[in-house]
């Protein structure tokens, strides 16, 4: 019940003006000190700015914020789920492939929507903190601390070593700032979970009327992601712990309902999430990743590596020699889950067949090739669609999962076996069992209790269940993977049966399973797994250089 409500916030954040570098600094002259927090609604108001951060309204080009739908959705692009159709030049691939640079843009916004958004947070508690004592402060008080935090987390997550702010900074201050250490910045974090969660409400505390604010179990999970950064396993497990013994929160029986605009924002799973509002704050997700026969522009594409990552229905590991494989009907004999996150050549999607091969015209836009603005990989996306018609493919009401309560469980099993806790069936099924058993799924229970065979069993689990929610990436690079799987060759859904394939592909499957080629990433050990400091920041501050 994390219904984002992206209200007007004028008086606050019109005054807001950008100085310097991207450690903005919020002019105090601007507002009257004396008369502006005391009244609530006029905190409630800035606050609102808070939760937006730079999210953009409508159609997004390139990265607006950690918690847009490019900007979390799209990180998929840098992994071995997914392709950005914009191809190897993109600022995507580039971070990943072998090509990331101080000067990539994508990089550079992650880097001013966190400061920004920090430096409102900055403003807020200096500002509320002239206010009266009241719970109702209190809460506030917690949810700017948690929303500053998660933004620390991200910064440390991927740039590592920035600058911590945790005040409202002069010019000179702001061009002169130096980094603190991701050691010190993440032990930061835990504190600032830890005390936010204390003062925020619990989920089922949440009434409809205060949808999209922060609530004690977000807290915890995001404290939870800290720990397993800094490799605190025992801590992670306590957090994740936290939120089970509540018993606020449970799997939702149907996997599908959770990303669609009317059930995405009603249930127990879905933690924390942003969720935008058609021809108020709606997306441009439609636009993007809707195949050309929908009208959209087939920007974001699933890999064959997630493909094949979703086991038969029996739970053994997929194989193109089982005899159950059918190139007819891809999702056939396999986990429900595949057909509910991706679509492919021959099956319905929205009511009609989507058709995709190197045999078809292009003229229809039906050929897979290398120069049609049709999907790279044959793959589409079914998630976030409930298939309905769409009013406006540049405003659609989007439900994107930040925190999911299957999260929180597999999260919390990862701990365990990586603490070196002993493993048995009744965690098992407190935890992926949970998740592999949801109503809809109905995948066979995990009984592996050897923890370097389990720990492959939970990553995949981990892969197939939140795909296409922004974790990967995040996952390969603390699980230091990076450098394994994202080298190599990229391909795509499989024709075996394509008269055209051998002559149209630029590179035949060495397999023998004639899967389309792709492309080609090369992550680099050590560089790629920490981003740049943006070029822009490094000319202005001479202590970000590195």
């Amino acid at each position: 019940m994390k219904r984002l409500k992206y209200i007007a916030f004028t008086v606050l954040l019109a005054s807001f003006s950008l100085q310097s570098c991207d450690l903005e600094r919020y002019p105090l002259t601007d507002l009257s000190e004396d008369n502006f927090w005391t009244d609530d609604k006029n905190a409630e108001l800035a606050l609102t700015s808070l939760y937006r951060g730079s999210i953009t309204n409508g159609l997004e080009y390139s990265v607006s914020d950690f918690w847009s739908y490019h900007g979390m959705l799209f990180m998929e692009h840098l992994t071995d789920n997914a392709y950005d159709r914009r191809g190897e030049n993109n600022p995507f691939f580039n971070i990943s492939s072998g090509k990331l640079l101080n000067n990539n843009s994508f990089i550079k916004n992650y880097w001013s929507s966190a400061y920004k958004r920090i430096g409102l947070c900055n403003r807020f508690l200096e500002g509320i903190a002239n206010a009266p004592e009241s719970e109702q402060k209190t809460r506030m008080v917690a949810e700017a601390r948690f929303l500053r935090a998660t933004q620390y987390h991200y910064l440390a997550s991927y740039f590592k070593d920035v600058p911590l702010v945790t005040k409202t900074l002069t010019g000179e201050e702001a061009n002169t700032v130096e980094k603190e250490t991701q050691a010190n910045i993440l032990s930061w974090c835990v504190t600032e979970f830890k005390e936010s969660a204390a003062d925020l409400p619990r989920f089922k505390d949440i009434p409809n009327s205060e949808t999209g604010r922060a609530c004690k179990q977000a807290a915890l999970a995001f404290l939870g992601r800290t720990c397993m950064l800094m490799q605190d396993w025992a801590g992670g497990a306590a957090a994740y712990k936290e939120i089970i013994d509540y018993g606020d929160n449970s799997i939702h029986p149907v996997y599908r309902e959770l990303f669609h605009p009317s059930t995405g924002v009603g249930n127990k799973e879905n933690i924390y999430y942003i969720s935008y509002l058609e021809n108020y704050f709606g997306c441009g997700l439609p636009q993007h990743i809707l195949s050309a026969k929908d009208g959209g522009w087939s920007l974001s594409n699933p890999s064959a590596g997630l493909f094949e990552s979703y086991e038969f229905k029996d739970g053994t590991p997929f194989s193109y020699d089982d005899s159950r494989y059918n190139p007819d009907n891809l999702g056939e004999n396999r986990d429900p889950r595949l057909d509910y996150t991706i679509y492919y050549n021959g099956a319905t999607f929205m009511g009609t067949e989507y058709r995709m091969s190197p045999d078809y015209e292009a003229s229809k836009k039906e050929r897979l090739d290398y120069s049609s603005e049709v999907s790279k990989t044959g793959f589409m996306w079914r998630k976030y669609f409930d298939e309905n018609p769409i009013n406006d493919l540049n405003s659609y009401s989007a439900v994107t999962p930040v925190i999911r309560y299957a999260e929180v469980l597999l999260s919390y099993l990862e701990c365990l076996i990586e603490s070196g806790q002993a493993i048995d069936q009744t965690v098992l099924n407190l935890t992926i069992n949970q998740v592999r058993g949801r109503a809809d799924v109905k995948m066979p229970p995990v009984t592996e209790t050897n923890s370097d065979k389990l720990r492959e069993l939970l990553r995949n689990e981990r892969r197939v269940e939140l795909a296409f929610e922004g974790i990967r990436y995040w996952d390969l690079l603390r699980w230091k993977l990076a450098e394994t799987v994202l080298v190599g060759e990229v391909w795509g859904a499989p024709y075996p049966k394509s008269i055209t394939y051998a002559g149209s592909t630029k590179f035949v499957d060495p397999t023998g399973h004639c899967r389309w080629y792709v492309g080609r990433r090369d992550f680099r050990n050590p560089q790629d797994y920490k981003w740049p400091i943006p070029l822009s920041e490094q000319n202005i501050n001479p202590n970000l250089r590195e």
